[in-house]
């Protein structure tokens, strides 16, 4: 699969680590986000994201920022996307379940690094389970 990333200077460390973790499971990582951690503005770094995943050119977006909220905000604002801001395994999998999110939003400073990295395995081998669902989740997308 094809990875798209994206953070702000808060996502930094986490990222190296998020990245080195998909391409030891062999995914390939398209990087949108900052090398460093001088403050940015996460937008520039997620709206790249999203529209990889939205376009297609992503199978799945992983995002982060301080709290996740801003860059969760950023990403929803694409028709295509569904960004899920998670903290606990259990919404990560629900997330995937239930609202098929394309992207996994990480609050950098609210949870530890290896809650992150479980978060990212779950999310990628947690599959959407349609059915009653599907209606829903076709449902989010504003029409235009």
């Amino acid at each position: 699969m094809t990875i798209a990333i994206g953070n702000d200077h808060a996502g930094t460390a986490y990222k190296f680590e998020i990245i080195k973790l998909l391409e030891e499971l062999g995914h390939t990582v398209v990087n949108f986000g900052t090398d460093d951690t001088n403050s940015m503005d996460y937008p520039d770094a997620i709206h790249p994201t999203a529209n990889a995943v939205e376009s297609k050119e992503a199978d799945f977006g992983i995002i982060l920022c301080g709290s996740g909220n801003g860059a969760q905000m950023t990403a929803n604002k694409h028709q295509g996307i569904r960004a899920a801001l998670c903290w606990n395994n259990e919404l990560v999998a629900l997330t995937r379940q239930h609202n098929n999110a394309n992207i996994l939003t990480i609050p950098a400073r609210f949870v530890s690094l290896q809650q992150a990295l479980g978060f990212v395995q779950i999310f990628l081998t947690t599959e959407f389970e349609g059915g009653r669902h599907e209606n829903r989740v076709s449902k989010i997308a504003c029409s235009l």
